[in-house]
């Protein structure tokens, strides 16, 4: 209950629609709650969007006395090391390397090459068979009812 009118509330608080929220999470921090707004854009999220939904969404949480306790609001963008989780964040990185963990801990490593609504298509990467030190690639279509995890790979190249 609590996480649904959060989610309503900062969904409300979005400047544009390019921008969108990827997921509210509430968890405890030194015995205050600390509720977390992921927030992405088109175009990547700035400071100042952050700051601006921060002030929204406290000032609104405060005014109608949301959550009764003492708590800790942080905006921030997911990062790089957050996992994929709405279809506009999968269709962003199109093109980009990214690592799928499947069921039993299987990992697909791969170019994101298409986005649809029941799953993704990779150029994926494996070692080709026998002694060869060789990568091939093929591609592989995964349904999102099978991934547990996507994250975007950096490349320092």
């Amino acid at each position: 209950m609590l996480k649904e009118k959060l989610i309503d509330i900062a969904q409300k608080h979005l400047p544009d629609e390019s921008h969108y929220l990827v997921d509210v999470l509430i968890s405890e921090k030194a015995g205050k709650k600390l509720v977390s707004v992921l927030v992405d854009g088109d175009q990547g999220v700035n400071i100042q969007t952050c700051a601006d939904m921060s002030r929204a969404i406290s000032e609104e949480l405060e005014a109608e006395d949301i959550i009764e306790d003492a708590f800790v609001l942080e905006v921030s963008s997911p990062g790089v090391d957050f996992p994929l989780k709405t279809l506009r964040q999968y269709r962003k990185n199109l093109n980009r390397d990214i690592l799928v963990t499947l069921g039993e801990g299987k990992e697909v490593l791969g170019t994101l090459l298409e986005v649809d609504d029941s799953g993704i298509k990779l150029n994926a990467k494996e070692k080709a068979k026998g002694k060869s030190k060789k990568i091939v690639t093929k591609e592989v279509e995964i349904p999102f009812s099978e991934i547990i995890k996507s994250i975007v790979q950096i490349s320092f190249k």
